[in-house]
C-alpha cells in the first residue's frame, strides 16, 4: 500500500492565494467515470501552478448510509492519482444551502477555485437544484474555468458507469464486474488483523480476520477467491464475508481470509483483502464436519481460480 501523500481536511481548509483546481463529486468507489475527472484536475493543477483538490462528502447522501469506499480508502486511491488534497464536507451541514451560495461561498471564497471539474450528472445545493450547466454559468461569471465530463459507458455495454451499478453488483456478489467498473481495481476491505475464536485453526485453515467498518457496504455474504496485500507482498487466499451462522451467528460482518502457503503471525498488522471471484453464498451447516468439508472444497475452487489467473501454480 502506498505511503499517503494526499492531505485530508474535514470541513475547514486553509485559503491558498495560488488557487485550486477542484474536482467535484461524491467519488464513492472512484470508478472509471471518476478517473478522467481526477486525472484532469491533477494535470491542470500542475500545468497552471495550482493545488489539486478533490472535494467529497461524509454523511448520509442519496439515502445511502454505507459507502463503497471509506474515507481512508478514498484517500489511498487519491494518493495513487497524485492529488494534493482531499476536502471532506459534512453533507448534512450544507444540504440546505442554495446552489448559488454554495458556489460563491465555498468554491469561490473559501477554496479560491480557479478551475472546476465535474461529471455531467453532478448536482449540488438545496434539493440538488444546481446542475452542471449552472456550474458553467458560475464559471463564466467569475472567470473560473469549468470542464464538464460526459457520462462514460462500460466497454461493450450501453450502460453508464456509476456507483449505483457497483452497489448492484456487490449485492449480487459480482466482484469481477466491480473490478471492471473500477478500472481494474478490485473491491476490498482493509484493516488491522484481529484475534478471532481460533476455530479456523482447529479445522486446518487459520484465518486473518477483519471487521467490516460500520460505514462500509457489505458485499453479498459468502466465499470469494481473494488476494491479500501485506506490506509489499501480494498473497493468494480465500475469504468468507459474513456473520458465520454455523459457529457464531454474529450481528456484525467479518472478513475471514485463509492465505495459501502462509503461516506467519500477522495479528495487529494492516492488510487489504481484495475480492476477485465469487465462489458460493453464505450457508449454515448442520455439523462442523459439513462445514470443514465445504471449506476444503472452497479452498480447491479458490486455488483453481488463482492458478488460472497465474498467481499460483496448478492445484
Amino acid at each position: 500500500m502506498l505511503e499517503r501523500t494526499t492531505k485530508v481536511y474535514l470541513d475547514t481548509i486553509p485559503f491558498e492565494a495560488c488557487g485550486r483546481a477542484l474536482a467535484l463529486g461524491l467519488f464513492d468507489g472512484i470508478h472509471d467515470g471518476h478517473a478522467p475527472i481526477i486525472k484532469k484536475t491533477v494535470k491542470a493543477a500542475k500545468q497552471n501552478g495550482l493545488i489539486s483538490t478533490v472535494m467529497t462528502f461524509s454523511g448520509s447522501i442519496k439515502g445511502e448510509k454505507k459507502y463503497i469506499t471509506t474515507l481512508e480508502e478514498r484517500l489511498d486511491i487519491l494518493t495513487s492519482f497524485g492529488v494534493d488534497e482531499m476536502l471532506v464536507l459534512d453533507f448534512d451541514s450544507i444540504k440546505d444551502k442554495d446552489h448559488k451560495a454554495f458556489c460563491e461561498e465555498i468554491l469561490r471564497n473559501k477554496l479560491n477555485a480557479k478551475a472546476l471539474f465535474a461529471g455531467d450528472d453532478f448536482r449540488y445545493g438545496r434539493a440538488a437544484e444546481g446542475t452542471a450547466e449552472d456550474l458553467k454559468l458560475f464559471g463564466q461569471d467569475n472567470g473560473i474555468a469549468v470542464k464538464i465530463f460526459k457520462t462514460m459507458m462500460l466497454h461493450g455495454t450501453d450502460r453508464r458507469i456509476s456507483s449505483s451499478w457497483i452497489r448492484e453488483a456487490l449485492a449480487e456478489g459480482d466482484v469481477g464486474l466491480v473490478t471492471d467498473l473500477q478500472g481494474g481495481r478490485p473491491f476490498s476491505y482493509s484493516g488491522i488483523v484481529m484475534h478471532g475464536k481460533m476455530l479456523g485453526r482447529t479445522l486446518g485453515f487459520p484465518t486473518a480476520n477483519l471487521i467490516v467498518p460500520e460505514e462500509k457496504i457489505t458485499v453479498r455474504r459468502g466465499v470469494y477467491a481473494s488476494r491479500v496485500l501485506l506490506g509489499r507482498n501480494v498473497l493468494p487466499g480465500v475469504t468468507n464475508v459474513g456473520m458465520r451462522p454455523t459457529v457464531d451467528d454474529s450481528d456484525a460482518d467479518t472478513v475471514e481470509t485463509y492465505i495459501f502457503d502462509f503461516d506467519e503471525d500477522i495479528y495487529g498488522a494492516r492488510i487489504k483483502v481484495e475480492l476477485l471471484s465469487f465462489i458460493r453464498p453464505e450457508m449454515k451447516f448442520g455439523t462442523m464436519e459439513e462445514l470443514a468439508s465445504t471449506v476444503a472444497d472452497d479452498k480447491i475452487k479458490a486455488k483453481t481460480y488463482h492458478a488460472k489467473s497465474g498467481i499460483m501454480s496448478e492445484v
